[in-house]
């Protein structure tokens, strides 16, 4: 899978590029991460963009790891008063690891710039942003030589993808390490369970079953003397221009997972979904239900829903020519079955190993990585993993059958003229008089 939308690839091609840490650096590349801390000094300063709860978590996670020092200099946001908590929080937790003073704590839609100008190369910027910035952010980080650590989801539209694709491959020519928030990919639970299907534990894999069904996604509602545009971005999880949708921000984890066991990217999507039962006026559907089709023609289902007082359940199902399989994130113990039926009398396999924090072992594989200079680069694994829930997110409010070859290919941007946004800008989706906000319609919105 070396090119975009080249789906059709060999399995044994796709998982040596899912599991081997994709990204050899090119003969004659910057042997960046061992020159530049050879005065002496081998800390390893780190940056934050996105001083969220999730960034702050990622933050933690970089000043974790073990391998050598770890300084937290700089951070950015467009909200200060989250740059002051979660500075507070890293602050009482690290101490002197957190050497963050007032002239490198940076408020606006630049600020990323300029936290990550105060970074030597071979430093480490960590992207925690709502997704629809991501692909602007990283690339800045990679065209001033920094490597990368990104949060999910990496982009919210086909041409925010193919900039994350490019900004991967320039990583790549500079030797830069680039990893990604699929954490699931690192559980060594879900690892090994992975390991007993590709070994043919179930047989061939015919179906996959994504879930993500629980409560209602919370809705802020807008304060007196703050922007729409704040607004909006306060509440990152019900736009779809900031958060591309549920089914790709909440269920990227188990789809990519799916397509991990499988091998292979879908080739096509059809599907539905809509607002039942939600009142909160954002533009979420409060459920989904999409097909997505492999080349070999075997299916991924994907359903997600939030809604109160209904079914629930986090995580994946695998049916194979010989049996099945319960995994994925929101799955502590995997388990294989001899049989579809999967009760104890059936079950093949457990997990019975230690369940280690997959949250943790992502940075400590990025961090080693810079300092043994490994090559490192998760780019393309995440963005195909992004581009299955936008292909998903388009059939689904569209009603129509996509494949991967055109959804890629779509010239359609959420947000026009995001990289040049200030906090006065107005947001690319308005209220309506009552408060609401536009809601897509199958069989009327266009996604291509």
């Amino acid at each position: 899978m070396s090119k975009p939308g080249n789906v059709q690839t060999s399995r044994r091609s796709f998982l040596k590029a899912s599991t081997a840490l994709a990204g050899t650096a090119m003969a004659g590349s910057l042997a960046i991460g061992r020159s530049v801390h050879a005065a002496g000094d081998d800390t390893l300063k780190v940056c934050l963009v996105g001083c969220g709860g999730r960034g702050a978590g990622a933050a933690a996670n970089a000043l974790s790891t073990t391998g050598g020092p770890v300084k937290l200099v700089a951070m950015a946001d467009v909200f200060e008063n989250r740059i002051q908590s979660s500075l507070q929080n890293l602050s009482k937790r690290f101490g002197k690891q957190v050497e963050v003073s007032k002239e490198r704590q940076f408020v606006g839609f630049d600020a990323y710039k300029k936290a990550i100008d105060c970074l030597d190369k071979a430093d480490v910027v960590v992207l925690a942003t709502p997704p629809a910035f991501r692909p602007s952010h990283l690339e800045y980080a990679v065209a001033n030589g920094r490597n990368v650590f990104m949060e999910k989801s990496f982009a919210v539209d086909a041409p925010g993808v193919r900039r994350v694709l490019k900004a991967g491959e320039e990583a790549a020519k500079k030797n830069l390490k680039i990893a990604g928030g699929l954490m699931s990919r690192h559980y060594p639970a879900l690892e090994a369970a992975v390991r007993r299907v590709h070994d043919g534990g179930i047989g061939e894999v015919v179906t996959c079953w994504a879930y993500r069904e629980h409560g209602p996604v919370g809705y802020k509602p807008k304060r007196e003397g703050t922007s729409e545009l704040a607004h909006q971005i306060q509440n990152y999880s019900n736009f779809t221009w900031l958060n591309g949708s549920f089914i790709l921000d909440w269920l990227i984890h188990n789809l990519d997972v799916c397509c991990w066991v499988k091998g292979a990217w879908p080739v096509s999507a059809q599907g539905q979904g809509g607002r039942q039962v939600r009142d909160k006026p954002d533009q979420l559907f409060d459920h989904y239900s999409v097909e997505y089709t492999f080349a070999d023609g075997t299916r991924l289902m994907a359903q997600g829903r939030h809604m109160n007082g209904c079914w629930g359940f986090f995580g994946d199902v695998v049916h194979g020519t010989k049996g099945s399989a319960v995994l994925g994130e929101g799955i502590r113990q995997p388990r294989l079955y001899k049989s579809h039926n999967q009760t104890r009398d059936n079950q093949i396999w457990e997990y019975k190993g230690p369940g280690g924090n997959a949250y943790q072992v992502e940075h400590d594989m990025l961090f080693e990585a810079i300092r043994r200079d490994k090559p490192y680069n998760e780019t393309q694994r995440c963005a195909y993993a992004a581009m299955t829930g936008i292909l998903g997110r388009m059939a689904a409010e569209s009603g129509k059958e996509i494949t991967w070859e055109k959804a890629l290919a779509s010239e359609l941007v959420l947000a026009p003229g995001l990289d040049d946004f200030a906090m006065e800008s107005d947001p690319p989706v308005e209220p309506d008089a009552q408060g609401s906000y536009p809601i897509a319609m199958p069989g009327f919105t266009k996604v291509l």
